[in-house]
């Protein structure tokens, strides 16, 4: 999903990290929290701001996509890139956050929150935009799960499942938010979800930001992260510890793994076979577009054609999660 980027970083690092055994430094686990709800965040924005543009809604277009850039801005002061970021590693990230980071972050969420507010102005009562979304395609939790949905779409029909609070991880069970779930599993609720979950996504990012610890960002195991540039610069050791690890890469022990993730879209999942070497023999990735795009053709059955556009908007279908 090349809107919340790294969302995939994150997932495939945990992923060969529990294989391994390795846990992060504090820091490091706070940081990917911080940067996996801000993903989230302008994930829901591109979802909605170009669900919105889809009915002819512009001015909540900028209301939303403003923002959006301005999230985009931090990630690349931060990582230098601003969509397809590659700021993790196996073991931590390249480097640590930047000094005046939380102003910078601060300033962002606080420009997402009027966003919100102004798109929700002028829609929540507006009769138009219920009218066009409102009892569209909706799918029933028996569907929902029948159909493998999972993540925000899953939570718009019902279903309160999500990784964060039943199978958590990164400290997610000590971080103060709501889960959100919808009623009816229609247009109307997929979109609404979205909104709601990003307010509880800045929550966790603000609480994340005032409490992270200080300390390393990646653990200190030589077989796994790369040394410091000094260090391959000034002594042989350093220098032979990265050619090994460039050349041969993280050798993760011989087996398989399933490592789920919950990403913006839903369950982000990553099957690893190792055969002990620095390449994996075998990867397999459970996006979750490619299983929302599978149910698409059933529920808008019996709809508008105007009504299957909102519909495959609501759905925030990603190419590049179809990919195969």
């Amino acid at each position: 999903n090349y809107c919340s980027a790294l969302m995939n970083n994150i997932a495939f690092a945990k992923t060969v990290e529990d294989m391994m055994g390795v846990t992060l430094p504090d820091r490091g686990i706070f940081i990917r929290v911080i940067l996996s709800e801000l993903s989230r965040v302008i994930d829901h924005l591109v979802c909605l701001a170009a669900g919105l543009l889809d009915m002819g809604a512009q001015t909540n277009y900028w209301y939303l996509f403003n923002p959006r850039n301005d999230a985009y801005d931090f990630l690349s002061k931060l990582t230098g890139a601003r969509l397809t970021n590659s700021y993790m590693r196996i073991g931590g990230m390249t480097h640590d956050l930047y000094e005046g980071w939380k102003t910078d972050l601060d300033d962002v969420l606080k420009k997402v929150d009027t966003g919100i507010a102004q798109t929700l102005k002028m829609i929540e009562h507006n009769r138009i935009y219920q009218d066009r979304i409102q009892n569209v395609s909706p799918v029933s939790a028996e569907q929902a799960i029948a159909y493998g949905f999972t993540g925000p779409n899953l939570r718009a029909s019902g279903v309160a499942y999500d990784l964060r609070f039943d199978k958590p991880y990164y400290y997610y069970d000590q971080f103060d938010f709501d889960l959100v779930v919808g009623s009816h599993g229609d247009t109307h609720d997929r979109m609404m979800v979205r909104f709601e979950e990003m307010l509880q996504s800045m929550r966790i990012i603000r609480q994340a930001a005032d409490t992270i610890p200080d300390g390393e960002v990646n653990i200190a195991d030589h077989r796994i992260v790369m040394p410091p540039k000094a260090a391959v610069y000034n002594s042989i050791e350093g220098m032979m510890n990265q050619f090994k690890l460039v050349y041969e890469g993280v050798k993760v022990p011989k087996g398989e793994y399933y490592g789920a993730f919950e990403a913006a879209n839903g369950e982000l999942g990553f099957y690893i076979v190792s055969d002990g070497s620095g390449t994996p023999y075998k990867v397999k990735v459970r996006a979750p577009s490619f299983v929302h795009m599978a149910a698409y053709p059933k529920i808008i059955e019996n709809y508008q054609v105007a009504d299957a556009i909102m519909t495959l908007g609501s759905l925030n279908i990603i190419a590049g999660e179809m990919d195969r």
